[in-house]
């Protein structure tokens, strides 16, 4: 299945890093153990896997990370 979005942002009441799968009106929250100031390529990467690990697939230009 293709996810029609990813976002990674930070979650400050867990002082993690989620990550929000959107394929039409379903949303997983996954949250990714990284540190907050984790580089863009490795919350890239571990957004991949998390979607992957899901049974999705996503198009890189609709994948966003909100600081």
């Amino acid at each position: 299945m293709l996810a029609d979005r990813v976002e990674v942002s930070w979650d400050a009441q867990k002082s993690q890093w989620l990550i929000r799968i959107t394929e039409g009106e379903e949303v997983i929250r996954r949250h990714l153990d990284l540190p907050k100031n984790a580089e863009d390529q490795a919350l890239r990467a571990a957004a991949l896997e998390t979607v992957g690990d899901e049974g999705y697939e996503f198009d890189a230009s609709k994948f966003t990370i909100q600081r």
